[in-house]
């Protein structure tokens, strides 16, 4: 039970690569619009309440606290994501290279495990291997055809984002698993 708590956080993260790769396939473009606009919702709804604690505070305290500029600088950027989700979906091509500089560090991190893995003598080191090489050849793709296909690389991240969810949380199973003890005669 200990090592399911221990390891909980991240196989929420996987399950929600999963969701997040099946919602790519299903509607790339929208769910991304969907998740700019919520991200905006959320950013309004902060801004706001930054805003009214600002006028709720002393004086004094309000000099030191810059809420209300940061409130203001919420509402800004959440409205925009709002009304010009758009933009983001345009100016994808450079978020595609940032995706590619994480998937690279997430494939250097999964490379840690595969030898962890082998340090610990694990038999199933393979599958962190095989998770290493699927972000590290996604980055790989990114960095060398920088969005030739744009379709292809929708799918290519949800694709890639449920092959590795999966795999990282049968590579937790087996690095949280202890070798049963020999009964006692």
């Amino acid at each position: 039970m200990k090592k399911l708590k221990n390891n909980l956080s991240n196989l929420l993260i996987c399950l929600c690569e999963i969701v997040v790769g099946v919602l790519l396939l299903i509607n790339p473009i929208g769910y991304t619009s969907g998740v700019i606009i919520v991200f905006g919702i959320v950013l309004v709804v902060n801004g706001i309440i930054s805003v009214i604690s600002h006028f709720r505070i002393s004086a004094e305290d309000a000099v030191r606290d810059h809420s209300l500029a940061l409130g203001l600088i919420e509402i800004a950027g959440g409205l925009f994501c709002i009304l010009r989700s758009s933009w983001f979906i345009a100016t994808f091509p450079v978020l595609t290279l940032l995706y590619g500089v994480v998937l690279l560090a997430m494939g250097f991190e999964k490379l840690q495990w595969m030898i962890d893995l082998l340090r610990l003598k694990k038999r199933q080191w393979f599958l962190a291997l095989i998770s290493a090489a699927v972000s590290i050849l996604g980055a790989v793709i990114i960095f060398t055809h920088p969005l030739e296909s744009t379709a292809f690389l929708w799918v290519y991240t949800a694709v890639t984002l449920i092959i590795e969810a999966v795999l990282d949380i049968i590579t937790i199973f087996f690095r949280s698993r202890k070798k049963a003890e020999p009964a006692a005669d």
